[in-house]
């Protein structure tokens, strides 16, 4: 009887969580906005022709928004009535893109009123960013709904900060339902973009209290990175490639620069030099073939963009992602 007692009710939320990812569907507008994602793609290229991070701050902000309450656009909410924003957590503060959230609702806003997801915006903007920079492709499933509230505190204990150890960051993860491939995987959209002083400064003069720079720190990168963030300097607006390599390019050079601790993050090179790890081989593999990481990493932003969605009548369809209707 107790195992019985323990059966129905497992059963019962994992056939909630397969009917609520049944209800997306890769042509869920192809009646009520047939032009969706070319007009996604025309704001993307507008927005990637004059600055060169817009796909990286757009993938930052799906997975910032995924790992907290799912993917439901929460993140875009402003302060408001009963509504703490999630903008102002400290893993997102300087977080960008939510100008070209924006234009892209505008230009639906044109076409189909009422109609495409703010989440919805940020899945197909994630996907084309990447797209647009030699990334791969995969299909984006479609038909998520806007949140109605926002939950500060989530960002706290759901996102990983830049300075967490591999055993912080796997439960992290697998709380979400994706295991350590799927963090290696995603871990490679740090293969573009670009990182404040502030996140990686920690590992260059004082590690962890030791006096001494991050041992796992090429000896020949780290006077680069000393010179671009000076102890005591006024860094808070300087920026570093998050790929020393191909920094604007998507490509798996970022694995390769963990095999030579070149890792710009302590999040970054922890895949890498924790002793003993299963990431290990992981790095591994996608270092040596991009044909497999780009594959994972499709497979990995497919589930990414599944996690806790609303959709049939929960939330709503916002005109503005800043607010709620």
């Amino acid at each position: 009887m107790s195992f019985l007692r323990f059966i129905f009710p497992l059963f019962f939320l994992i056939s909630i969580f397969v009917a609520s990812n049944a209800q997306l569907s890769a042509t869920f507008y192809a009646s009520t906005c047939p032009n969706v994602t070319e007009i996604v793609r025309g704001v993307m290229q507008q927005a990637q022709s004059t600055v060169v991070r817009a796909g990286a701050k757009i993938i930052r902000l799906h997975f910032h928004d995924c790992f907290v309450n799912g993917c439901d656009g929460s993140l875009l909410l402003d302060n408001a009535a009963g509504i703490e924003s999630e903008k102002d957590a400290a893993s997102n503060v300087g977080a960008g893109g939510f100008d070209i959230v924006d234009d892209i609702k505008t230009a639906l806003e044109n076409v189909c009123p009422g109609v495409v997801s703010c989440a919805d915006i940020l899945a197909l903007a994630s996907e084309i960013g990447v797209a647009l920079v030699g990334g791969p492709t995969w299909q984006v499933l479609l038909g998520r709904r806007d949140s109605l509230t926002a939950n500060r505190s989530g960002v706290d204990s759901d996102i990983p900060t830049p300075f967490e150890s591999l055993d912080v960051m796997r439960p992290q993860f697998t709380n979400k339902g994706m295991d350590i491939t799927d963090l290696v995987a995603l871990s490679g959209a740090h293969t573009f973009g670009r990182a404040r002083c502030g996140t990686f400064q920690q590992r260059l003069f004082n590690f962890s209290g030791s006096g001494s720079p991050d041992p796992t720190i090429n000896s020949t990168y780290l006077p680069t990175l000393q010179a671009t963030c000076p102890q005591g300097g006024n860094n808070g607006n300087t920026f570093e490639n998050l790929d020393k390599t191909t920094p604007d390019n998507f490509d798996n050079d970022y694995y390769i620069n963990l095999q030579n601790q070149e890792g710009l993050l302590q999040t970054d090179q922890e895949l890498f030099s924790t002793s003993g790890s299963d990431t290990i081989a992981i790095v591994n593999r996608y270092a040596s073939s991009q044909s497999q990481f780009f594959d994972d990493f499709a497979s990995s932003m497919i589930k990414l963009g599944n996690i806790g969605v609303l959709t049939g009548t929960n939330g709503e369809i916002r005109t503005d992602c800043k607010r709620v209707n």
